[in-house]
């Protein structure tokens, strides 16, 4: 993957992230799937410096690999993408309402998240060589 910039920022921020449905229900079958790749689609497209660059939606959880600049914390992308896609389909599909009778959403509340990129022998070794080339940064394998 490439480096990104933004206006003070070079980066390379990937995230792995996973929720559940609320209660595990498994109520993501195909129409309600399909719909929902849609929405993320919208979402994004208020939130342009987001990239999914995979997404995968089991019938009882969502997991997204994207990248986030660093102005952005996790939780509040995950916070938007969920808030959105839970009224959204709930809008939708009526029998939603019936398998969640309250107002809150679909989404359970936590999530999962992990850093994807370079691993830490890799990093280590970068910090390790700063100031011993005369020509610049240190080449990485990756």
């Amino acid at each position: 993957m490439k480096l990104r910039k933004s206006a003070h920022a070079v980066y390379k921020t990937q995230y792995h992230i996973v929720w559940i449905t609320r209660f595990r229900r498994k109520i993501l079958v195909k129409g309600v799937r399909q719909y929902l790749e849609t929405k993320f689609r919208e979402v994004r497209k208020y939130y342009s410096e987001w990239e999914y660059i995979a997404i995968g939606i089991d019938i009882d959880h969502v997991q997204i690999h994207m990248v986030i600049p660093p102005k952005y914390a996790v939780s509040e992308v995950v916070d938007i993408i969920k808030a959105n896609t839970s009224k959204a389909l709930k809008a939708k599909f009526g029998f939603l309402s019936k398998v969640y009778w309250d107002k809150r959403g679909i989404w359970g509340k936590g999530f999962f998240v992990s850093t994807v990129g370079i691993d830490e022998k890799v990093i280590r070794k970068y910090v390790e060589m700063q100031g011993e080339e005369d020509t610049g940064q240190a080449e990485l394998e990756f």
